[in-house]
């Protein structure tokens, strides 16, 4: 896979429109942590009330340690079920879900894949509570604070996910620590924490093979004044629509 196409294949995995798909879970997550369900408390706590969110990002993909590639930009969240990824570092690029469809508008190429919301990807992502309902337990079924990886920022807490729909390890062996990648049969997702005010800072998913994607944020804002029309894609005049997978994928015709 080319740099290029590796941002917006990873948040249509990671990120898409999990919230479509969250009223269908009930079940709680397991936390025998105390001091974790003090910092889940304070994350829902700060996203929950505001309807339209706003934060800028960075965003890194590795593999076996090597980045690949480093992205910029600002992100809108809007409930339910909308965001907007303004790509504006190293180019401009746009990922924007409408509610129904994905959009991923490459202006450099003139060309726009778009993919039906509902199977556009992976409905277990944290980032899901920001375009849906903020209640963590319906995204992860174990949440702990990490005993492997350490916060950068000394002050924050970091949160260890287990996405619901993975398989974890029923015996695992001595020298594995609960939240290792290892530990469970997917990706092991860590979300770090502002301690004091629940702000979320950073998302750092671990994945088999050395792949590693991280997402920074900062500049929160709770219901800027966005207008609905950030949350609607329009095709500029000669833009080629491809219906399907994206960038990098197989299988996408062209209307």
């Amino acid at each position: 896979m080319n740099a290029p196409a590796i941002a917006p294949r990873l948040l249509v995995c990671f990120f898409s429109v999990a919230c479509l798909c969250l009223t269908s879970i009930a079940n709680s997550a397991k936390q025998d942590d105390p001091a974790a369900k003090r910092i889940v408390g304070l994350l829902e706590a700060r996203y929950r009330s505001a309807r339209t969110m706003q934060a800028t990002f960075l965003e890194r993909y590795t593999e076996n340690h090597r980045t690949v590639r480093v992205e910029a930009g600002t992100a809108y969240f809007r409930r339910p079920g909308k965001m907007r990824w303004d790509y504006e570092s190293p180019e401009k690029n746009l990922f924007l879900v409408d509610g129904k469809t994905a959009w991923f508008y490459v202006a450099g190429d003139h060309t726009v894949t778009r993919v039906p919301a509902k199977e556009s990807g992976d409905w277990r992502t944290p980032l899901s509570l920001l375009a849906g309902e903020a209640k963590l337990s319906r995204i992860c079924q174990q949440i702990h604070l990490s005993t492997t990886v350490a916060p950068e920022n000394s002050a924050d807490a970091l949160l260890y996910c287990v996405p619901r729909g993975e398989e974890t390890q029923h015996t695992d062996p001595p020298h594995l620590k609960p939240d290792s990648p290892e530990h469970s049969e997917g990706d092991a997702i860590f979300l770090e924490v502002a301690s004091d005010t629940g702000e979320l800072v950073r998302i750092l998913v671990q994945g088999r093979g050395g792949v590693e994607i991280e997402f920074r944020f900062a500049q929160w804002k709770m219901d800027p004044r966005v207008p609905d029309s950030m949350f609607r894609f329009e095709a500029p005049p000669g833009v080629a629509i491809v219906n399907g997978e994206l960038p990098g994928g197989g299988g996408a015709t062209k209307r």
